[in-house]
């Protein structure tokens, strides 16, 4: 194949790209903004919200788009889901709460995975980019405002089950219901996801512009005010149990290393099967099941 010197087969396939490409299997012309499946997801609007090639002021301007554009769709996903959880949770629809609940926090927990892709960029490419954004910061975010707002709802929502069924957090977890044990441990689920989050931030601010009392944000706060940040929980009375349960426990009752632990399971292996008497461990003698008789 015989080319000029300066021809340039990148070019092309740029060009290419961004005219309509013909699928041959479906024989029509896809980017033209016309099938279903365009009209349906409005791509002709979305992939041009976009800085042109001749706008941007270095190519990974593109990537940092992208990434902050879907990190919004998915907060607004993650935001509107929580609103659900509200409404499941005020009509003790647990089932259908649980199963939400691991919708948002895998929802979130993708959140972390793609500012990863910022990661490949360097500290003195996004220096270039930086000049660009004026005084934009993470805090301005719509995204993140309204999960935060969100998140301020379904804590009230859980707090009001839980007057509703005569129960703490504490008390949960201290013997408390087993479906409301679940929901504490899946709302954890996405307080730590979220958490995981801003710390994943935290690294990317950190690879690029350092984070340091004299390194300012656009914002004109230091760097490091972000630390702070992303320990703020969602949920605090959640990570205050673990606290409180932690304060009141003692070493006393448990099996020295090296001791012997025989029938130490049976105790717990009663949901399975009745014990036999009297072989039970003592540490777990209150957790036997009494023998059932036979009808």
């Amino acid at each position: 194949m015989h080319t000029s010197p300066g021809y340039s087969f990148a070019e092309k396939l740029r060009q290419e790209l961004d005219t309509p490409l013909f699928n041959p299997l479906l024989k029509k012309w896809v980017g033209r903004g016309e099938l279903d499946y365009e009209v349906y997801l409005k791509t002709p609007q979305l992939l041009s919200l976009q800085s042109g090639e001749a706008e941007r002021v270095a190519h990974d301007e593109l990537m940092f788009q992208v990434v902050h554009q879907a990190q919004e769709l998915w907060l607004k996903l993650a935001s509107r889901e929580t609103v659900e959880l509200v409404a499941e949770l005020d009509r003790d629809a647990l089932w259908a709460a649980s199963a939400r609940l691991e919708r948002v926090a895998r929802i979130v927990r993708g959140l972390s995975t793609e500012l990863g892709v910022l990661e490949t960029m360097t500290p003195d490419t996004y220096q270039v980019i930086r000049r660009s954004l004026g005084n934009g910061s993470g805090q301005e975010s719509p995204g993140y405002n309204m999960f935060r707002k969100a998140a301020e709802g379904l804590a009230l929502a859980f707090e009001r089950l839980l007057a509703r069924r005569g129960q703490t957090v504490l008390g949960v977890y201290r013997g408390g219901p087993d479906d409301l044990k679940r929901l504490c441990e899946q709302l954890l689920d996405v307080d730590e996801a979220f958490q995981g989050w801003l710390h994943a931030h935290f690294q990317l601010v950190r690879r690029t512009i350092g984070v340091d009392r004299s390194v300012k944000a656009l914002d004109g706060l230091p760097t490091q005010v972000l630390a702070g940040r992303m320990t703020l929980p969602l949920f605090r009375n959640l990570w205050d149990a673990r606290v409180e349960l932690t304060a009141s426990w003692r070493r006393e009752g448990g099996h020295a290393p090296g001791a012997s632990r025989e029938g130490c399971m049976e105790g717990a292996m009663s949901a399975y099967a009745a014990p036999m008497v009297g072989s039970a461990c003592p540490m777990h003698a209150g957790l036997t099941s009494a023998p059932r008789g036979d009808s």
